[in-house]
């Protein structure tokens, strides 16, 4: 007598529904890059001055509030905060690249709960994550507007394991080109609209095939800037700049995940849009900088929503010969 070698219609059913559960869910996973969303905002094609060296500690704060599927719709709530900090440098020369000002960046930063994409696992440890380098950096200034050019990698240098709840980077090397300008509307240059549009090309996360589609960014905003007199009225003893900003990002290629995988097939591309304020204050005596941003996302589709807080403390030494 043979055995029987077949299921039962009803757990068949079941055992389809329950694929077709994971499938839905996990189709709303998307993969994130590296890209700060909130890093710019008022003046974003705007290049500091030259002959100066920056140094910046930054404080990144994300709050996700819901999860939204491909239709936009709200099928979670996630209590998941990331944040990150460390210390940056950024310096300016006088040396000219046609026409424009030479400059580079370098951000050292450590993070928690790493949104490694639109899934529900980015717990993590305070720890060393990925930097940021940005060793081609172009300015240009004229009249009516600014303009800025600049290459920047991420490297992977923060701990990354396939399947791993703990960790503090993203486990891929990240190249990303941007191109931006600030326009002025007036002679003083103190009424302004500025917009950054940054591409980003990711490689495949570290011991897998899995890799994280094209990534368009577009910051920037519209803003007013402010000159606090000293008790004389005579000279300027700060700069306040305040104004409304916005941010963008679009999935351009789909994610690359290899069957086998944990993670579906080439999910939907996700997209989201964000509006907010800022204002920061520079103390020109000092030479000390202080800005907050909050920016409060919409429209999310295959992605984490919620809110963006960016916080920097920056001084600024003038690199110029006496």
């Amino acid at each position: 007598m043979k055995a029987k070698n077949t299921i039962s219609g009803k757990t068949l059913h079941l055992f389809l529904m329950t694929i077709f559960a994971m499938i839905s869910f996990y189709s709303n996973a998307q993969l994130k890059g590296g890209h700060i969303l909130g890093s710019s905002g008022l003046q974003s094609g705007t290049q500091a001055p030259e002959n100066t060296l920056s140094l910046y500690v930054p404080g990144y704060i994300y709050t996700a509030n819901c999860l939204r599927n491909p239709d936009g719709d709200k099928i979670g709530n996630p209590d998941l905060n990331m944040f990150l900090t460390g210390v940056g440098a950024n310096f300016v020369t006088d040396f000219k690249i046609l026409g424009a000002n030479y400059g580079a960046t370098v951000l050292v930063a450590f993070a928690s709960n790493t949104i490694q994409g639109s899934y529900i696992d980015s717990k993590s440890n305070f720890a060393f994550t990925d930097m940021l380098v940005q060793p081609i950096q172009l300015g240009w200034h004229h009249k009516k507007a600014d303009f800025v050019f600049s290459y920047q990698m991420y490297i992977p240098t923060g701990k990354y394991e396939y399947g791993g709840s703990n960790n503090s980077g993203l486990g891929m090397f990240m190249n990303e080109i941007s191109a931006g300008t600030t326009l002025y509307f007036n002679d003083k240059k103190t009424f302004h609209f500025s917009a950054l549009a940054a591409y980003e090309i990711n490689g495949k996360k570290k011991d897998t095939d899995i890799k994280t589609g094209d990534i368009l960014s577009i910051e920037g905003g519209l803003g007013k800037t402010f000159y606090c007199m000293n008790a004389e009225k005579t000279a300027p003893k700060g700069i306040l700049n305040a104004g409304l900003i916005y941010y963008f990002q679009y999935k351009v290629s789909d994610d690359k995940i290899p069957v086998g995988s944990f993670l579906v097939l080439e999910p939907d591309k996700d997209h989201i849009g964000a509006v907010g304020a800022e204002v920061n204050y520079l103390h020109i005596g000092c030479m000390t900088q202080a800005g907050f941003r909050w920016v409060s996302e919409f429209g999310a589709i295959n992605r984490f929503q919620g809110n963006t807080f960016f916080i920097t403390l920056a001084h600024v030494f003038s690199l110029k010969k006496k």
